[in-house]
């Protein structure tokens, strides 16, 4: 399980997080929602350990949550890459050194999970589509079957339509690998639809953690309202009378 403490935590002088606790167990995902600025990519900073916290703690099942090696799936897929490497050898990055033979038939494997062709992969970034090259980002995420995930704004880069391909191949890849996803994102809809848990970080504190279906009924603050509110306003949840 993942454990965040009381953590505070600064980006330069100003004071990015505050007090923040929040947890999520193996197999479930967490979504992270609030305006810019908030905090979202401070926190996920601070988890994987490129951010050190000023007080508090980051653990995965009682140890540094470095232990647990957690991956990131980036918001712009294409940065995430080295745009002269063909996409097979950035796949194979986080496992160099194991088994070849184990390492191509994994790769087959979560290809066919993610519908990529194999041959896509010799390819460069600049070379496939927006919506693959966010895939192949995940495959590289899967590759070392982490336990934690941890996925920033990872469908806005996308069209709708691949929006919806790519977070239902996401949750589909979920249930067949395990790994626990914690997902920033401003699309309170696409929480609502996947996340077993939802945190509304604002101006850095936790403004509140529910189920998605608690926080539709009830969203409690006059902020998770507003939220709530617009995300209704602009279709991308609905309420019963």
């Amino acid at each position: 399980m993942l454990r965040v403490d009381h953590i505070w935590a600064k980006r330069g002088a100003a004071v990015a997080l505050r007090n923040v606790s929040l947890s999520l167990s193996a197999g479930k995902t967490l979504a992270v929602v609030g305006e810019s600025g908030a905090g979202k990519s401070t926190l996920i900073a601070s988890i994987l350990g490129l951010l050190r916290p000023s007080a508090g703690a980051i653990t995965w099942d009682h140890q540094p949550v470095s232990s647990c090696r957690p991956a990131l799936v980036m918001q712009e897929p294409r940065s995430a890459f080295n745009p002269v490497w063909p996409l097979m050898r950035a796949v194979r990055e986080p496992v160099l050194g194991q088994e070849q033979s184990v390492t191509n038939e994994r790769i087959a494997r979560l290809c066919r999970g993610l519908e990529l062709p194999m041959e896509l992969l010799e390819r460069r970034p600049r070379e496939v589509s927006v919506g693959q090259v966010q895939r192949v980002g995940i495959l590289r995420a899967l590759i070392a079957a982490p336990p934690l995930i941890l996925f920033d704004e990872p469908l806005s880069a996308l069209d709708a339509v691949t929006q919806k391909h790519t977070a239902r191949l996401i949750a589909d890849m979920q249930q067949e690998e395990g790994f626990a996803a914690l997902i920033v994102t401003h699309d309170l809809g696409y929480a609502l639809a996947f996340a077993d848990s939802i945190a509304v970080l604002k101006d850095g504190q936790i403004e509140s953690i529910s189920d998605p279906g608690s926080f539709v009924t009830n969203p409690g603050s006059s902020y998770c309202q507003a939220l709530r509110d617009a995300a209704v306003a602009l279709g991308s949840i609905e309420v019963a009378a």
